[in-house]
Protein backbone atom coordinates (compact mmCIF):
# COMPACT_ATOMS: atom_id res chain seq x y z
CA UNK A 1 0.00 0.00 0.00
CA UNK A 2 1.16 3.45 -0.96
CA UNK A 3 0.56 6.43 0.93
CA UNK A 4 1.73 9.95 0.35
CA UNK A 5 0.84 13.10 1.77
CA UNK A 6 0.78 16.60 0.38
CA UNK A 7 0.47 19.74 1.53
CA UNK A 8 0.82 23.53 0.87
CA UNK A 9 2.57 26.39 2.92
CA UNK A 10 3.66 30.42 2.47
CA UNK A 11 5.28 32.27 5.29
CA UNK A 12 5.55 29.96 7.60
CA UNK A 13 7.77 31.82 10.08
CA UNK A 14 6.27 34.82 9.25
CA UNK A 15 2.90 33.71 10.53
CA UNK A 16 4.50 31.27 12.97
CA UNK A 17 2.77 28.05 11.39
CA UNK A 18 3.21 24.94 13.08
CA UNK A 19 3.80 23.39 9.57
CA UNK A 20 7.14 21.56 10.15
CA UNK A 21 4.84 19.79 13.38
CA UNK A 22 2.19 19.08 10.48
CA UNK A 23 4.56 17.93 8.05
CA UNK A 24 5.89 15.44 10.92
CA UNK A 25 3.30 14.41 12.23
CA UNK A 26 2.09 12.77 8.84
CA UNK A 27 5.55 10.79 7.83
CA UNK A 28 5.39 8.12 9.96
CA UNK A 29 2.26 7.12 7.62
CA UNK A 30 3.80 8.18 4.28
CA UNK A 31 5.95 6.93 2.10
CA UNK A 32 6.92 10.47 0.90
CA UNK A 33 5.37 13.79 0.87
CA UNK A 34 4.95 16.46 -1.52
CA UNK A 35 5.32 20.13 -0.22
CA UNK A 36 4.09 23.04 -2.25
CA UNK A 37 5.84 26.08 -1.12
CA UNK A 38 4.37 29.47 -2.33
CA UNK A 39 5.85 32.89 -3.19
CA UNK A 40 7.34 33.68 0.80
CA UNK A 41 9.38 36.75 2.33
CA UNK A 42 10.99 34.69 4.68
CA UNK A 43 12.67 31.07 5.31
CA UNK A 44 9.82 29.15 4.72
CA UNK A 45 11.90 26.69 2.09
CA UNK A 46 14.73 26.28 4.15
CA UNK A 47 12.65 25.98 6.99
CA UNK A 48 10.61 22.65 4.67
CA UNK A 49 14.15 21.51 3.10
CA UNK A 50 15.51 20.64 6.74
CA UNK A 51 12.79 18.37 7.97
CA UNK A 52 13.15 15.10 6.30
CA UNK A 53 15.19 15.36 2.75
CA UNK A 54 14.39 11.38 2.14
CA UNK A 55 11.10 11.38 2.33
CA UNK A 56 9.59 15.44 1.14
CA UNK A 57 9.62 16.15 -2.02
CA UNK A 58 9.08 20.22 -2.49
CA UNK A 59 8.37 22.55 -5.30
CA UNK A 60 7.70 25.98 -5.51
CA UNK A 61 4.66 27.99 -6.77
CA UNK A 62 3.55 31.61 -7.00
CA UNK A 63 -0.06 32.34 -6.06
CA UNK A 64 -2.23 33.75 -8.21
CA UNK A 65 -2.97 36.72 -7.14
CA UNK A 66 -6.73 36.72 -9.21
CA UNK A 67 -7.60 34.32 -7.07
CA UNK A 68 -6.85 35.64 -3.60
CA UNK A 69 -10.94 36.83 -2.96
CA UNK A 70 -12.75 34.07 -1.43
CA UNK A 71 -9.92 32.02 -0.65
CA UNK A 72 -9.84 30.41 -4.06
CA UNK A 73 -6.41 30.27 -4.26
CA UNK A 74 -6.38 28.10 -1.23
CA UNK A 75 -8.01 25.43 -3.12
CA UNK A 76 -5.55 25.71 -5.95
CA UNK A 77 -2.85 25.79 -4.17
CA UNK A 78 -3.48 22.71 -2.31
CA UNK A 79 -4.57 20.92 -6.04
CA UNK A 80 -1.00 21.78 -7.43
CA UNK A 81 0.42 19.98 -4.70
CA UNK A 82 -1.79 16.98 -5.16
CA UNK A 83 -1.48 16.89 -8.69
CA UNK A 84 2.61 16.15 -7.91
CA UNK A 85 1.40 13.16 -6.19
CA UNK A 86 2.18 9.94 -7.93
CA UNK A 87 -0.56 8.03 -9.67
CA UNK A 88 0.36 4.93 -8.20
CA UNK A 89 -0.15 5.66 -4.16
CA UNK A 90 -3.36 4.13 -2.95
CA UNK A 91 -3.89 6.91 -0.54
CA UNK A 92 -3.10 10.80 0.04
CA UNK A 93 -2.94 12.23 3.19
CA UNK A 94 -3.89 15.59 3.04
CA UNK A 95 -2.74 18.04 6.17
CA UNK A 96 -2.73 22.16 6.35
CA UNK A 97 -0.14 24.15 7.62
CA UNK A 98 -1.77 24.43 10.99
CA UNK A 99 -3.36 20.78 11.62
CA UNK A 100 -1.65 17.74 13.40
CA UNK A 101 -2.09 14.23 13.73
CA UNK A 102 -1.46 12.35 16.98
CA UNK A 103 0.75 9.70 17.07
CA UNK A 104 -1.74 7.55 19.16
CA UNK A 105 -4.40 7.07 15.88
CA UNK A 106 -1.93 6.09 13.75
CA UNK A 107 -3.05 2.26 13.78
CA UNK A 108 -6.51 3.36 13.59
CA UNK A 109 -5.22 5.62 10.17
CA UNK A 110 -3.79 2.63 8.72
CA UNK A 111 -6.14 0.34 9.73
CA UNK A 112 -9.04 2.33 7.66
CA UNK A 113 -6.37 2.55 4.98
CA UNK A 114 -5.85 -1.36 4.80
CA UNK A 115 -9.75 -1.75 5.35
CA UNK A 116 -11.22 0.65 2.67
CA UNK A 117 -7.97 0.14 -0.03
CA UNK A 118 -9.93 -2.57 -2.54
CA UNK A 119 -13.94 -0.90 -2.17
CA UNK A 120 -13.36 2.19 -5.00
CA UNK A 121 -16.58 3.22 -3.49
CA UNK A 122 -14.82 4.75 -0.48
CA UNK A 123 -13.28 7.87 -2.38
CA UNK A 124 -12.34 9.41 1.21
CA UNK A 125 -11.44 9.08 4.91
CA UNK A 126 -13.39 11.45 7.53
CA UNK A 127 -11.77 12.80 10.12
CA UNK A 128 -13.08 14.55 13.47
CA UNK A 129 -11.76 17.42 14.73
CA UNK A 130 -10.56 19.42 17.84
CA UNK A 131 -10.02 22.99 17.17
CA UNK A 132 -7.62 24.66 19.58
CA UNK A 133 -8.18 27.56 21.04
CA UNK A 134 -6.27 30.81 22.75
CA UNK A 135 -3.49 28.37 24.42
CA UNK A 136 -3.22 24.85 24.32
CA UNK A 137 -5.34 24.11 27.07
CA UNK A 138 -8.48 25.07 25.56
CA UNK A 139 -10.98 23.81 22.57
CA UNK A 140 -14.11 25.20 20.89
CA UNK A 141 -16.96 23.75 21.37
CA UNK A 142 -19.79 25.06 19.35
CA UNK A 143 -21.10 24.94 16.10
CA UNK A 144 -18.81 28.18 14.54
CA UNK A 145 -15.71 24.87 14.56
CA UNK A 146 -16.52 22.20 11.84
CA UNK A 147 -16.74 18.77 13.46
CA UNK A 148 -15.61 16.74 10.87
CA UNK A 149 -13.35 16.97 7.08
CA UNK A 150 -11.79 14.81 4.50
CA UNK A 151 -8.29 14.38 5.00
CA UNK A 152 -7.46 11.49 3.72
CA UNK A 153 -7.97 10.91 -0.09
CA UNK A 154 -8.01 8.66 -3.33
CA UNK A 155 -5.48 9.33 -6.25
CA UNK A 156 -7.95 10.40 -9.02
CA UNK A 157 -7.30 13.31 -11.40
CA UNK A 158 -11.17 13.65 -11.29
CA UNK A 159 -10.64 15.45 -7.61
CA UNK A 160 -9.90 18.42 -6.80
CA UNK A 161 -10.21 21.06 -3.55
CA UNK A 162 -12.95 22.88 -2.84
CA UNK A 163 -13.55 26.66 -2.52
CA UNK A 164 -11.25 27.48 0.13
CA UNK A 165 -9.41 24.58 0.65
CA UNK A 166 -11.65 22.66 3.70
CA UNK A 167 -13.13 20.14 1.19
CA UNK A 168 -12.90 17.87 -1.84
CA UNK A 169 -15.29 17.40 -4.76
CA UNK A 170 -15.18 14.90 -7.62
CA UNK A 171 -16.22 15.76 -10.63
CA UNK A 172 -18.30 18.66 -8.42
CA UNK A 173 -20.04 16.35 -6.47
CA UNK A 174 -19.32 15.47 -2.74
CA UNK A 175 -17.19 12.64 -2.37
CA UNK A 176 -18.42 8.95 -0.60
CA UNK A 177 -16.68 9.01 2.89
CA UNK A 178 -15.88 6.09 5.75
CA UNK A 179 -15.59 8.52 8.88
CA UNK A 180 -12.69 6.79 11.03
CA UNK A 181 -12.59 7.29 14.92
CA UNK A 182 -9.43 9.54 14.47
CA UNK A 183 -8.99 13.05 15.36
CA UNK A 184 -6.82 16.30 13.36
CA UNK A 185 -6.13 18.66 16.34
CA UNK A 186 -6.10 22.17 14.67
CA UNK A 187 -4.15 25.02 16.01
CA UNK A 188 -5.07 27.61 13.71
CA UNK A 189 -5.82 30.00 16.55
CA UNK A 190 -3.10 29.01 19.24
CA UNK A 191 -0.10 31.82 18.68
CA UNK A 192 1.11 34.63 20.54
CA UNK A 193 -1.49 37.49 19.86
CA UNK A 194 0.82 39.68 17.89
CA UNK A 195 1.36 36.73 15.40
CA UNK A 196 -2.19 36.10 15.50
CA UNK A 197 -3.19 39.47 14.78
CA UNK A 198 -1.05 39.63 11.92
CA UNK A 199 -1.83 36.05 10.30
CA UNK A 200 -5.29 37.49 11.05
CA UNK A 201 -4.58 40.39 8.73
CA UNK A 202 -3.10 38.22 6.43
CA UNK A 203 -5.80 35.65 5.93
CA UNK A 204 -9.02 38.15 5.94
CA UNK A 205 -7.20 39.75 2.85
CA UNK A 206 -7.71 36.08 0.90
CA UNK A 207 -11.67 36.74 1.14
CA UNK A 208 -12.36 40.05 1.25
CA UNK A 209 -9.67 41.74 -0.10
CA UNK A 210 -8.05 44.79 1.36
CA UNK A 211 -11.48 45.86 3.39
CA UNK A 212 -11.30 43.76 6.09
CA UNK A 213 -7.69 43.84 6.60
CA UNK A 214 -8.15 48.00 6.71
CA UNK A 215 -10.80 47.40 8.83
CA UNK A 216 -8.77 45.73 11.35
CA UNK A 217 -6.01 47.33 11.27
CA UNK A 218 -8.09 50.80 12.32
CA UNK A 219 -10.07 48.70 15.28
CA UNK A 220 -7.75 46.83 16.45
CA UNK A 221 -4.54 46.69 18.50
CA UNK A 222 -1.47 45.23 16.92
CA UNK A 223 -2.02 42.05 19.52
CA UNK A 224 -4.98 39.56 18.66
CA UNK A 225 -8.01 39.83 21.64
CA UNK A 226 -8.87 36.17 22.15
CA UNK A 227 -11.23 37.00 25.13
CA UNK A 228 -14.11 37.74 22.47
CA UNK A 229 -14.95 33.69 22.25
CA UNK A 230 -18.67 32.42 22.63
CA UNK A 231 -18.10 29.21 24.65
CA UNK A 232 -14.95 26.98 25.40
CA UNK A 233 -13.89 23.83 27.29
CA UNK A 234 -10.98 22.52 28.92
CA UNK A 235 -8.96 20.31 27.18
CA UNK A 236 -7.78 17.07 29.39
CA UNK A 237 -6.18 15.51 26.97
CA UNK A 238 -2.51 14.73 25.67
CA UNK A 239 -0.87 16.55 22.39
CA UNK A 240 1.28 14.76 19.75
CA UNK A 241 4.56 14.23 20.49
CA UNK A 242 5.42 16.62 17.71
CA UNK A 243 4.16 19.45 19.32
CA UNK A 244 5.74 19.73 22.56
CA UNK A 245 9.22 21.58 21.85
CA UNK A 246 6.51 23.46 20.43
CA UNK A 247 4.22 23.85 23.31
CA UNK A 248 7.17 24.16 25.70
CA UNK A 249 8.28 27.62 23.88
CA UNK A 250 4.88 29.25 24.49
CA UNK A 251 6.07 32.55 25.57
CA UNK A 252 1.91 34.45 26.03
CA UNK A 253 -0.70 33.64 28.68
CA UNK A 254 -4.56 32.86 28.20
CA UNK A 255 -6.91 32.11 30.89
CA UNK A 256 -11.06 31.72 30.08
CA UNK A 257 -13.42 31.18 32.78
CA UNK A 258 -15.02 28.69 30.62
CA UNK A 259 -18.84 28.86 32.66
CA UNK A 260 -19.09 32.13 30.81
CA UNK A 261 -20.84 31.73 27.48
CA UNK A 262 -21.84 33.87 24.46
CA UNK A 263 -25.01 32.65 23.12
CA UNK A 264 -27.82 34.14 21.13
CA UNK A 265 -31.10 32.16 22.30
CA UNK A 266 -30.75 29.81 18.84
CA UNK A 267 -27.42 29.06 19.50
CA UNK A 268 -27.87 28.23 22.98
CA UNK A 269 -30.63 25.65 22.13
CA UNK A 270 -28.71 23.57 19.13
CA UNK A 271 -26.06 23.98 21.78
CA UNK A 272 -28.02 22.04 24.43
CA UNK A 273 -29.16 19.18 21.83
CA UNK A 274 -25.70 18.88 20.61
CA UNK A 275 -24.67 18.12 24.27
CA UNK A 276 -27.41 16.46 24.76
CA UNK A 277 -27.91 13.81 21.88
CA UNK A 278 -24.52 14.18 20.07
CA UNK A 279 -26.02 15.65 17.27
CA UNK A 280 -25.51 19.01 15.20
CA UNK A 281 -29.09 19.88 13.83
CA UNK A 282 -28.66 21.54 10.25
CA UNK A 283 -25.11 21.14 10.17
CA UNK A 284 -23.29 21.64 6.68
CA UNK A 285 -21.41 18.60 4.97
CA UNK A 286 -19.33 18.70 2.42
CA UNK A 287 -19.53 14.73 1.84
CA UNK A 288 -21.71 11.54 1.72
CA UNK A 289 -21.01 9.21 4.81
CA UNK A 290 -21.11 5.54 3.87
CA UNK A 291 -23.00 3.81 6.52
Amino acid sequence: MKVVGFTFIRNAIKYDYPVEEAIRSILPLCDEVIVNVGNSDDGTAELISRIDPTKIKMFHSTWDEKLIEGGRVLAAETDKAYEQVPDDADWCIYIQADEVIHEKYYPVITAAMKKYRDEKKVEGLLFKYLHFYGSYDYVGDTRKWYSHEIRIIRKDNRIHSYRDAQGFRIEGRKLQVAEIDAYIYHYGWVRHPLYQMQKVLGFEKLYDSDNMANRLSKEATDHFDYSDIDSLTRFAGSHPVVMRERIAKKNWTFEHDISRKKFTLKGRVLHWIENVTGKRLFDYRNYHIIR
